[in-house]
């Protein structure tokens, strides 16, 4: 008796298990050796050719194109603590395929799968109050703590020539756009408009109190520079209107000619006429400016930017205290945004038009430069983690050290905690505490150290009160206190780690079944029913 399609294959018991967690465990190492300041990079070369060279465990895990479904699972994780917190995701990856590691050896002693989850899930809420509890908060918006966050983001990655450059203007560009809401700060980094460059060096990256506009000057004969900008924000055409529909116009004379463009001339100048009158002396538009249009712009001396980006009409008017006109009726002297220059320079091949020394932007720009499009690339991966953790720590206002020594800190209270539980239960908390062990392990063999000395030595030192913040030195291949050596982390960033890797590794033993459909073959190019062919190779893949 046929009861599934013919085709679909199926896995059963511990087989499926078994399989699930290998696949868990091959992605987890194959991050693992980006993790730390002495991790390596990987090469990834796309199907076209295109090659990203990278250690960002997310970057990674996106562009290999990973197939087994459990496998999927943890690049998910990897994607949504980049989601969430923005660094870390190599750490989530790994501790998820350590959790996994640690389950195999328990279903082989006879330890029931749901046992393993049960222990699980209460060793994630604990370790998650064991964080809470040894993170230390900051006060006030220090600066200087900041910066090492966002430079301790940043060790593992290959601006590190930069590090301490790049980290100011991450601390400087969140703690401009940072604002209180109902007695909490919030810092929306999409405020934050990243724009990069090649050529130059990695230290000539800037930041740009105000808005960088990808775009040029629309005409010739207008001004390049202006001091004392009054910006108009317009999302509608400076242009006569073409109909919806199809319209004829009989004309039997030359002067009829000659006035019908006379009158078309007259609604562009009109138009002009009403941005000049509320006194602006810039203008961003959203949409097309006629070529007429320009010429009454410049004639007037406006400096006039074309179709840009509706995100960059936003950023503007956080930056410039402008509001965006819907339409020409609509804009009057108290939509126009202010700033100090408006000019435009010639970065390589291109132009950019910059808007600086605004009045307390809300929105910033960072322009960022490199020898190669992949050391441009890489840097600006970089900068968002930096920028990431220091909005972390400026909206939940704690942090702890890292180098390993929090994941070693709640392993050893986890340690204690399993000897107050009963049943089987006690053995998964004890393996959760042994795998989140493997961070600082792996940052020692990264940094080609004895992981096992190391181990012995944080154990020691973290028996005593005083030791809780001592972490793997894998420059020196020692141990130190992290806190000291200023290695800190945000809190968002570890709990999200811990937590994300828990969740998906108890989702992936609680599978004991995997039933996979046929793929549907691609359709040759050209071939009849593509629409259908095409629907059933995605259902098809659906299913797995």
């Amino acid at each position: 008796m046929l009861i599934l399609k013919e085709g679909t294959s199926r896995t059963r018991g511990k087989t499926a298990q078994y399989n699930n967690i290998m696949a868990g465990i091959v992605i987890a190492d194959a991050v693992k050796s980006t993790l730390g300041p002495r991790g390596m990079d990987k090469m990834l070369v796309d199907s076209l050719g295109d090659v990203t060279i990278t250690n960002d465990g997310a970057s990674i895990l996106k562009e290999i194109d990973v197939q087994h479904p459990a496998a999927k699972m943890l690049v998910e994780v990897a994607k949504s603590q980049d989601q969430e917190t923005g660094d870390g995701t190599t750490t989530s990856v790994v501790i998820a395929g350590e959790l996994l590691k640690r389950a195999q050896e328990l279903l082989d002693m006879k330890i029931h799968p749901t046992i393993i989850v049960s222990g699980y899930q209460k060793a994630a809420e604990k370790a998650t109050e064991i964080l809470e509890e040894i993170s230390v908060p900051m006060e006030g918006l220090d600066k200087s703590t900041l910066i090492k966050i966002a430079s301790t983001a940043m060790n593992s990655k290959s601006v590190i020539g930069a590090k301490e450059h790049f980290a100011k203007i991450a601390v400087d560009a969140v703690l401009q756009i940072a604002e209180e809401k109902d007695g909490k700060v919030k810092a929306d980094i999409d405020m934050i408009e990243i724009i990069k460059k090649q050529g130059k060096s990695l230290s000539e990256t800037e930041l740009v109190k105000g808005m960088v506009i990808d775009k040029e000057v629309v005409h010739a004969s207008m001004p390049r520079r202006i001091e004392g900008a009054k910006i108009a924000l317009v999302n509608a055409p400076i242009e006569v209107e073409k109909t919806e529909f199809d319209a004829e116009i009989k004309i039997d004379s030359p002067d009829q000619i000659k006035a019908f463009l006379a009158e078309e001339e007259r609604m562009l100048k009109e138009m002009v006429d009403k941005i000049v009158a509320t006194g602006a002396n810039v203008l961003v538009c959203q949409k097309g400016i006629d070529d007429v249009a320009q010429h009454f712009l410049a004639k007037a001396g406006v400096l006039a930017v074309r179709r840009a980006k509706k995100s960059t009409l936003e950023k503007l008017a956080k930056a410039t205290g402008g509001k965006v006109a819907s339409s020409l009726d609509e804009l009057s002297a108290d939509y126009l945004g202010e700033a100090g220059l408006v000019e435009e320079a010639r970065i390589g091949e291109d132009k950019l038009v910059y808007v600086r020394d605004c009045k307390d932007p809300k929105a910033v720009s960072i322009v960022i430069r490199g020898g190669t499009e992949h050391v441009v690339d890489e840097a600006e991966r970089a900068l968002h983690d930096a920028l990431c953790v220091v909005r972390n720590v400026v909206e939940d206002g704690t942090y702890v050290a890292g180098g390993g020594s929090t994941e070693i800190e709640i392993a050893r209270r986890l340690d204690a905690f399993a000897s107050e539980v009963k049943g089987r239960e006690q053995l998964a908390i004890e393996a959760f505490a042994e795998a989140l062990r493997v961070v600082p392990k792996t940052l020692a063999e990264n940094g080609g150290h004895d992981p096992i000395d190391i181990i012995a030595d944080l154990n020691k030192a973290h028996a005593e009160e005083s030791g809780i913040w001592y972490g793997v030195d894998v420059f020196e291949g020692k141990t130190r206190d992290m806190m000291k050596a200023g290695v800190i982390e945000p809190t968002r960033v570890k709990y999200q780690a811990i937590r994300s890797a828990a969740e998906a590794a108890q989702m992936i033993l609680r599978i004991d079944d995997v039933i996979a459909a046929k793929a549907q073959p691609p359709t040759p190019p050209g071939g009849e029913g593509g629409g259908m062919g095409g629907m059933g190779g995605m259902g098809g893949m659906g299913m797995m």
